[in-house]
């Protein structure tokens, strides 16, 4: 959603969360960082995980993890909250200009922000769940600046509230901040509490499995145990999201800092809340991490044909692959697809079906989930027996089908309709709960210039044919790698 490029994001919880004016504020920081320790630690930090209570409550268990930052330098700090105020699907990555403290207002890193809210619908640019408005606004992010802006002195920003945590969201967030971070001097910071008005004894058994999957390094673990409610934290999805993000940075391990309580400064232990501090640990360095930035974030047909680089042989491999795996459906058999190198590799997706040259079938994974033999088997036995608009395909119409194979590039945000070139970019629309997807071929095949695209585009979403036109409509584009042959090739 587009915004004021001048935007500041005044300060929602100043004087109620912590001190309103600056120089008590810094005080007060000074203050928790001479009382606690700095742990040592075999690298340096890549992700922090730190509480977002008021100061009085988990701030030294906060300094406890800020702490370590002293001596280091970073140039952007990624950090993610939950959204305590507002629910909304996916994350939004803040579209303003700066976040402001009493201390002073950080600038927004506008690059690495569009970088990340540009790959994957589910992370997106916006100020939702950012705003102030006349509720309390959200706190969770706000309250880690002030930490950061005192150790660090000068950084840059990207500010991520999510807004729900279902695993999609959170493991398309961790791929997004993987990709986009290789080869940046960057932090990512993960604000959460634990557990909510339990007994202590209660909490301390809730958050002990918490910090058991932190300590362990296992986000699929941490997940695990949040949807199962074996233990409870409010921001366990930007935790799980920026331990995975640091495995494929190839960041070594976690290190447990602290574990408190609210009650250990209220008395009261019949009703705590839980706080945890922990680091994820690195030994690279960024000047030796290769990037790969761009090539992951291409938005034309040449960059999409130097991330696949199909052989003639891997094309015909995979539309083997995907006749097989049909076959081995209609025989009731289990099929384990053939691979090669470049059918390795993890890619979206498409298969579709045709039938003396009409539509049988299409099904297809946007975002890269598998290695492409895998993906392709699956997609073409989804194709077939699974598409809600043909019926079941049976043995005696496997001899009359092609098939056809997109390999898709990665979704690129579009902010110019101009930009769209027909014959090279498939398009995404998401409008609200609404989602809609045309593969490039499509508008080649029916001869539509750029406007009939994105109006087929619309409804093929469900949405009328003007939907891309509302101000809140996140328009996408793709390149595709497209082979077929008719079934006599085969």
């Amino acid at each position: 959603m587009p915004t004021d490029s001048s935007e500041i994001r005044k300060p929602a919880v100043a004087g109620t969360f912590y001190p309103a004016s600056s120089t008590e504020l810094l005080q007060t920081i000074a203050t928790m960082f001479s009382e606690v320790e700095k742990v040592a630690i075999d690298g340096r930090p890549l992700g922090l995980i730190a509480p977002h209570a008021g100061y009085p409550y988990s701030g030294k268990t906060a300094a406890k993890a800020f702490k370590l930052l002293e001596g280091e330098e970073y140039n952007t700090v990624v950090v993610i909250s939950p959204s305590h105020t507002v629910f909304f699907r996916g994350c939004s990555v803040y579209s303003g200009a700066g976040y402001q403290t009493p201390i002073a207002v950080v600038d927004i890193d506008r690059r690495l922000s569009d970088r990340i809210a540009g790959i994957n619908p589910q992370v997106f640019s916006s100020n939702q769940g950012h705003a102030t408005g006349d509720s309390r606004g959200e706190h969770a992010l706000e309250v880690q600046l002030p930490f950061l802006q005192v150790v660090l002195g000068n950084f840059k920003l990207v500010a991520i509230v999510m807004g729900d945590q279902e695993e999609d969201t959170v493991k398309a967030l961790g791929e997004c901040l993987a990709t986009c971070l290789k080869g940046t001097n960057s932090l990512m910071v993960a604000s959460t509490d634990l557990s909510h008005f339990h007994s202590a004894k209660r909490a301390r058994k809730l958050d002990a499995s918490i910090q058991e999957a932190i300590e362990a390094y296992d986000p699929d673990r941490l997940i695990e145990i949040l949807q199962e409610g074996r233990g409870e934290a409010c921001g366990g999805g930007p935790v799980a999201s920026i331990m995975l993000a640091a495995q494929r940075l190839g960041a070594k391990g976690t290190k447990f800092l602290e574990y408190t309580n609210s009650g250990e400064v209220t008395g009261d232990f019949d009703e705590v809340v839980g706080y945890l501090s922990a680091a994820i640990v690195t030994d690279l360095k960024p000047d030796v991490i290769e990037s790969d930035l761009d090539r992951s974030t291409m938005g034309s047909a040449a960059a999409g044909e130097d991330r696949f680089a199909l052989s003639h042989d891997d094309r015909q491999l995979l539309l083997r692959i995907a006749r097989e795996a049909i076959l081995a459906r209609l025989e009731n058999k289990k099929y384990t697809p053939p691979s090669s190198e470049a059918t390795s590799r993890e890619a979206g997706v498409f298969v579709t079906l045709k039938q003396h040259r009409n539509l049988r079938g299409c099904i297809g994974q946007i975002r890269a989930r598998q290695p492409l033999n895998l993906a392709v088997a699956d997609m073409a036995q989804a194709a077939a027996f699974e598409d809600p608009r043909f019926a079941t395909l049976t043995a005696s119409e496997l001899d009359d089908l092609e098939y056809e194979i997109s390999v898709l590039s990665p979704l690129e945000r579009v902010s110019d309709f101009s930009s769209i070139q027909i014959g090279r970019d498939g398009l995404m629309i998401k409008l609200d709960l609404h989602t809609g997807l045309l593969l490039p071929q499509v508008a080649t095949e029916n001869n539509w210039d750029v406007t009939e695209f994105l109006g087929q585009t619309c409804l093929k979403a469900g949405l009328h044919r003007q939907g891309y036109k509302d101000k809140y409509a996140e328009i996408y584009r793709f390149s595709a790698e497209v082979f077929k042959t008719a079934s006599v090739d085969l």
